[in-house]
């Protein structure tokens, strides 16, 4: 399973370790991604994605899943994100 958030498109980023000394290892940034259940309002369900803390915050900022996903560029969303907010657009559209 990839390390990338599915809301967001956080990857894992690359940098260096860098000593005392002032040696140079390379290491790895791993975003913080936790599984979470969603509920959208549209749809009425719940949905299970993984993504980031930062994606969580920026859910609840946005108040709700919905309308995160319609403002969401579509780069940065998964293939299950995108369904998703397809799902959303044409039930929104026929409400």
């Amino acid at each position: 399973m990839a390390r990338v958030c599915e809301l967001t498109g956080k990857r894992v980023m690359s940098g260096n370790n860098v000593s005392h000394a002032n040696n140079k290892t390379r290491r790895r940034f791993l975003p913080n991604l936790t599984n979470a259940t969603l509920m959208s309002d549209t749809l009425g369900r719940s949905v299970s994605l993984r993504i980031s803390a930062h994606a969580l915050r920026s859910v609840e900022h946005n108040d709700g899943l919905d309308n995160f996903l319609l403002k969401a560029r579509d780069g940065d969303l998964s293939a299950a994100a995108l369904k998703l907010k397809k799902e959303i657009k044409k039930k929104q559209a026929s409400a």
